[in-house]
């Protein structure tokens, strides 16, 4: 479930009696353009009569191209033309005018006796007609593309031409439509202008990242996208050169492709997760191979068919020598039984460590100590392969904006079909940020890997909540003992001290602030430990991960030798993350002018009008601003600014009422609806009186994934 909207904990409901007077300005009327008029010339000379042929050539447009786009044109028709065999057909044409029409004493034909005889079987005009070149509204076209109206998406990535660096190699992925995807085959095809379901796929290979177009939801969706994916190598010194054939052999990154469904609120669903295994394509003739790729559910549903996916693959530039495909084959299988004898001895081991776990404290048989957990495809990895070191780029510049970054993506739990409790479902990190929502353990294990990236000692906590609920958050370790932990879903901070349970009870205890009951387990990507000590209660819990009586260590080796980058060829890799593709600016005043509909309409239904106040509206936009900047740094700044800001702007005798909300979504009737279920938010909209004006101020701060963090600031002045 989708994290309602959250007052503000220092929300300014600020209720004053102002004694400032400020006039009113009035807003300047806009006078229309006046209408040019062509004029009208008497008496002008008459010219002579142009010829057919000059008016055709006057009346021809004028067109000049560019060298690269005539030659691309060119190479168009070229392409028409071949596929038509027009050039097949000429010469047949050719050889039957030869027989039958030319004389004895003819050595040869003129070009416009050829032209007339394929004129005369139609040729040209079925090459035409095939061409369908459009002249009309071309540069309009071209300077403003639009969507297709079947479905909406403002994010809709324009195909765009990619420079090729001829010598490195690359492997061109085309998604050649879908099929049977049977939950969908009562769905009505949409009408031109109908917002529907779409489906989008993701892909990830090596550190490359691709989006498609969204598709309308069907039986058979209409996938038609390529994707050209760089097969670079990584190892020192061998990076400006080409892979050869032998070389991307033994690459063995799968490609992770992700399907996401959008409904028509804008909700994601994660529909299928699949790892494509590319190299089959080193061994087939010319490089090039035909896949049909069957998609599987996720969680409950991971044994169930979702649809087929029709894939073509191809090698660029093509390959000079191509291998067998039983070479293909053998070395994929070995790979396969290298993996499953690391996994099947580190499962032995765990077992082994469980074991001797147990022998410590019968008791510990009721703690939550996770070594293994699902992913969406129901496939149990160890949980030290969910962590890794993560760096953001330049997009995140902070460990704390990095927290406030994982705090506005979904909170979701994974979906349960009937009773019994909680879902197991870990997700890989590719289909946590490409649904943009997860449940607890993905926040948690996202913020771990970029706080690990920042290079602070940082683990994956693995606990229970108040009543007993399983919860996991971050913990930090200071280079001065200082134990911090790191709630990620909602980005705040609480420094541990310890209670001391052997102190008598009049002495004073620290009170802690922190959510969290009970502790299991701490792991990180290099690290496992389980906790051993008398009692799991964090209050009293002493978290000196070295002391092996307290926290009871598994083997970094075995970790390792099944969660270290490259281990395993079963263990997914970890995706970069990408910038936002929302424009805050745009975003903010759309929300703020549906708002403005809303509550509008909302009054008019009430019986009352609705003046809105452009300048009180325009001066809550400090104090948004303010609470961003708290909740990503704890530091609040620029409360007094704004205070003297309201104090000028509300006039003597006047009373002003301000309601400000938080968001991470973008549904601004989803966003409204919330805010009348608030008390004091509604007798603002709903304000009655003399000299009633009404601001709103909408203020969407982006993260990466296209995450976002929304505030919205509801207003009012009236007379007292």
């Amino acid at each position: 479930m989708i994290r309602q909207g959250r007052r503000h904990p220092g929300g300014p409901a600020v209720l004053r009696r102002l004694k400032t007077t400020v006039g009113c300005c009035a807003r300047p009327a806009i006078a229309p353009a006046p209408c040019s008029a062509r004029p009208t010339l008497r008496g002008r000379p008459r010219r002579p009569k142009r010829t057919e042929a000059a008016a055709r050539r006057r009346a021809r447009p004028s067109m000049s191209l560019p060298p690269e786009k005539a030659s691309e044109l060119k190479q168009l028709i070229h392409q028409q033309l071949s596929k038509m065999d027009v050039h097949g057909r000429i010469r047949e044409i050719l050889a039957e005018t030869i027989r039958e029409e030319l004389a004895p004493d003819q050595q040869q034909l003129s070009t416009e006796d050829l032209i007339k005889a394929l004129r005369r079987r139609g040729i040209i005009d079925d090459v035409m007609k095939e061409l369908n070149f459009v002249t009309d509204n071309v540069d309009q076209e071209l300077s403003s593309p639009k969507q297709p109206v079947c479905f909406t998406d403002r994010q809709s990535t324009l195909l765009k031409k990619t420079n090729i660096d001829p010598t490195r190699r690359y492997l061109y992925l085309q998604v050649l439509g879908g099929k049977a995807f049977l939950e969908h085959l009562q769905e009505p095809e949409p009408l031109p202008g109908q917002i529907c379901s779409t489906f989008t796929l993701c892909l990830h290979f090596r550190n490359q990242r691709f989006r498609s177009k969204p598709v309308p939801c069907a039986c058979e969706p209409d996938f038609h996208d390529g994707f050209l994916l760089e097969v670079h190598r990584e190892s020192l010194g061998d990076g400006t050169r080409m892979a050869d054939s032998t070389t991307m052999l033994s690459i063995s990154d799968p490609i992770h492709m992700v399907l996401i469904k959008t409904d028509i609120f804008g909700e994601t669903t994660l529909v299928a997760s699949y790892f494509l295994e590319w190299r089959s394509v080193l061994g087939s003739e010319n490089g090039v191979t035909n896949l049909t790729v069957e998609l599987m559910g996720v969680g409950t549903e991971s044994k169930v068919s979702v649809g087929i996916l029709n894939i073509k693959l191809e090698m660029y530039p093509p390959l000079n020598q191509t291998l067998s495909q039983e070479v293909v084959n053998t070395q994929l299988a070995l790979e396969r039984q290298k993996t499953a004898e690391k996994e099947r001895l580190f499962l032995v081991y765990a077992k082994q460590w469980w074991r001797e776990y147990l022998q410590i404290r019968p008791s510990h048989n009721s703690r939550l100590v996770k070594i293994f957990a699902q992913d969406e495809n129901g496939i149990n990895r160890p949980v030290c392969s969910f962590v890794k070191p993560l760096r953001a780029g330049r997009l995140l510049d902070t460990p704390r904006q990095a927290a406030r970054f994982v705090n506005v993506l979904g909170y979701e739990r994974a979906p349960v079909i009937g009773g019994g409790g909680k879902q197991e479902q870990w997700c890989t990190l590719l289909a946590f940020l490409c649904r943009n929502k997860g449940d607890c353990e993905d926040h948690a294990n996202l913020l771990c890997s970029l706080l690990l990236g920042y290079g602070l000692e940082a683990f994956v906590c693995v606990g229970t909540k108040a009543k007993g609920v399983p919860h996991a958050w971050v913990m930090t370790c200071g280079t001065d003992g200082t134990i911090t932990f790191w709630e990620s879903l909602t980005g705040h901070r609480y420094i541990h001290k310890s209670v001391n349970p052997d102190e008598p009870p009049v002495a004073e205890q620290p009170k802690p602030l922190y959510p969290y009951r009970t502790i299991g387990c701490v792991f990180n990507h290099q690290m496992f430990l389980g906790n051993c000590q008398p009692s799991d209660s964090v209050e009293i819990c002493v978290f000196d991960l070295n002391d092996e009586s307290k926290w009871k260590p598994m083997s970094e080796e075995a970790i390792k030798s099944v969660c270290a980058p490259g281990a395993t060829t079963s263990l997914p890799p970890f995706p970069p993350l990408c910038a936002s593709t929302i424009d805050a600016s745009v975003t903010s005043n759309e929300i703020e002018m549906q708002l403005r509909l809303l509550v509008s309409e909302h009054r008019k239904d009430l019986g009352l009008t609705t003046v809105w106040e452009d300048q009180l509206s325009y001066l809550l936009s400090p104090a948004l601003a303010s609470y961003e900047f708290e909740r990503t740094t704890s530091i609040s700044a620029g409360n007094e600014e704004f205070q003297d800001a309201i104090r000028r702007a509300v006039p003597d005798g006047h009373t002003f009422k301000g309601f400000p909300i938080h968001f991470v979504y973008r549904n601004a009737r989803r966003a409204f609806a919330t805010c009348l279920r608030s008390p004091f938010c509604e007798e603002i909209i709903c304000c009655r009186g003399d000299q009633v004006r009404l601001a709103v101020r909408v203020r969407v701060f982006t993260y990466p994934e296209s995450a976002c963090a929304v505030w919205i600031m509801f207003a009012c002045e009236c007379a007292s």
